[in-house]
């Protein structure tokens, strides 16, 4: 059963969406990497935690270098989506972005030959087409903001090259690592779901410390965990999300993809919610489409 795990993760992933978005700064240079830190350290115990406590699982550490191809992919989207908040803001990044699922699903279709019925296949297509209208609306909405307050911002942050790089490599990138965990997990099944679980998140603790004495050493900068709240909520989020995308994607990844991807719908909700902002009559609409869409996957989850 693919479809309660990969819910879970979807709005998982849209509170940690939130929080990342509250924590990031922009003044500060090395924003990014204090959020890799905070990701890889709490993954880290959630790994520990998982091997020792949870169920004493008979870890095989040679498995980490085996998945080190889809590892290597996850972490590295997700530390160029974290230098990409500084420009989302005022960029069309967010559409390019949540369109990784819809890449791996077309890639398991192509290159795998893995099949869905139609239905799920306008689905899917309902999911990529509405989250790229959101993330349109909340441009044009963010544009009509700075026309009516006159707020200067910096044109490199609006429309840069840059600005629209960052989230092509993530869609890219992090459609690729999902591509490579449909292959490793349910196609191939090359180790269980515990062991990749593991496996990954071991990788990211050890991507954390190198950042850590990075940023120690060679930034002389420090983390100061009294003003990590929301890095560290963000991080929680994110950790918890992961341990059900690892079953959900293990078993139908085609569907789970972009599925997963409509995380963005939770963020939107969340922030009007608990940001005061308001949802206008499209978003709205918008937003209720791909809850149909996601109902149908739900349907005939088989």
């Amino acid at each position: 059963m693919w479809f309660i795990p990969a819910i879970i993760t979807v709005f998982a992933w849209g509170t940690a969406d939130l929080f990342y978005k509250k924590g990031n700064d922009p003044s500060d240079s090395h924003s990014a990497i204090k959020t890799v830190i905070m990701v890889g350290f709490v993954m880290g115990a959630q790994a520990i935690f998982y091997m020792m406590l949870y169920k004493g699982v008979a870890y095989q550490p040679y498995n980490m270098l085996l998945y080190l191809p889809v590892s290597a992919m996850y972490i590295l989207s997700m530390g160029i989506g974290y230098i990409g908040l500084r420009y989302i803001e005022l960029s069309i990044s967010s559409p390019i972005s949540n369109s990784s699922g819809a890449v791996s699903a077309m890639l398991s279709f192509f290159v795998l030959g893995s099949s869905m019925k139609w239905i799920q296949f306008v689905a899917i297509g309902m999911i990529s087409v509405g989250i790229f209208l959101l993330s349109i609306f909340e441009k044009q909405e963010t544009d009509q903001e700075i026309a009516v307050t006159g707020e200067k911002i910096d044109k490199k942050y609006q429309t840069s090259f840059l600005a629209i790089l960052f989230p092509i490599f993530y869609c890219v990138i992090d459609g690729l690592g999902t591509f490579l965990d449909g292959y490793y997990l349910e196609t191939k099944k090359i180790m269980s779901e515990d062991q990749a679980l593991i496996s990954y998140e071991l990788t990211f603790l050890i991507v954390a410390l190198i950042m850590l004495v990075y940023l120690y050493v060679v930034k002389k900068d420090r983390i100061v965990l009294k003003n990590e709240k929301y890095r560290g909520l963000a991080a929680a989020f994110e950790t918890f999300g992961q341990f059900f995308y690892i079953g959900a994607i293990a078993s139908n990844a085609i569907i789970v993809a972009p599925l997963i991807s409509s995380y963005s719908i939770v963020s939107v909700i969340w922030s009007r919610l608990f940001l005061k902002e308001k949802l206008s009559a499209k978003q709205y609409a918008v937003v209720g489409m791909i809850i149909i869409a996601i109902a149908i996957l739900g349907f005939y989850d088989g």
